[in-house]
């Protein structure tokens, strides 16, 4: 008799059991979900100059459990982009377990080139990464460069293929300096002239001094104000001495 209890009590624990665990496990993933939820206020985005912060929010929050701290974070560690123009990759850290922070590495982008009243934007060595209606500030122009056939994820065919990598590192160089240039123009005998508004910066084609000449265009520049004319840094100097000549007025 005991023994048939015995089992009459194991065949009713048995189910109960296992409606305890599975509802113990739901309880848990439900809990699970509702405290790493997101909070869209608590949404953090740093390095990205391209998009605004909703859109990267939009491009990172996406699928299943988009909107879980815990599941971004590890969709996200250290991902390389591949869909999303300007955007090499992409991190997702957790501050707490409703907030994140998203940092975007955006790609190093030399310059652009206008064609067909486009803005053909490409990296250091040449390849375009993006061709756009619009124009993304901190991205200088690039003209003197003779090129034909523009492909998205193909180089730009140029006779100078050195050419792509010099205007990234002049563009770095001004970067470092919070130089911000409209326009950089190669001339045909290897000279660069550097546009900032009004003034212009004839920088000669000597890489010698390249960085002092970038480092004292500051000062130079904010002493020129809306002034227009050419800086003369063609040649450099140990001294620092360069001579600016206002255009000539009618």
């Amino acid at each position: 008799m005991s023994r048939e209890r015995g089992t009459g009590i194991r065949r009713i624990m048995i189910p109960v059991l296992i409606f305890l665990l599975v509802f113990a496990c739901v309880m848990g993933v439900a809990y699970f979900l509702e405290i790493y939820r997101v909070d869209p206020t608590k949404i953090y985005v740093d390095g990205n100059t391209h998009y605004t912060n909703q859109e990267i929010s939009d491009i990172v929050m996406t699928g299943p459990l988009g909107d879980n701290s815990v599941v971004l974070s590890l969709k996200y560690k250290n991902r390389k982009i591949t869909d999303v123009p300007f955007v090499d990759a992409i991190t997702v850290e957790v501050i707490a377990s409703d907030s994140i922070r998203i940092r975007v590495f955006e790609k190093a982008l030399a310059g652009y080139v206008r064609y067909l009243d486009r803005y053909i934007y490409f990296d250091k060595d040449g390849t375009v990464v993006e061709s756009s209606e619009v124009l993304t500030k901190g991205i200088p122009q690039v003209t003197g460069i003779v090129f034909s056939g523009i492909q998205v994820g193909k180089p730009l065919t140029s006779d100078d293929t050195d050419i792509f990598a010099r205007t990234l590192d002049l563009t770095k160089l001004l970067g470092k300096y919070e130089l911000s240039a409209d326009r950089i123009h190669f001339h045909e005998n290897g000279e660069v002239t550097v546009y900032f508004g009004n003034a212009r910066v004839d920088l000669g084609k000597d890489e010698q001094g390249i960085e002092d000449k970038v480092m004292l265009l500051g000062k130079f520049l904010e002493r020129v104000g809306n002034m227009s004319g050419v800086l003369d840094m063609e040649e450099y100097s140990p001294e620092g001495i360069y001579v600016f000549t206002p255009d000539e007025t009618d």
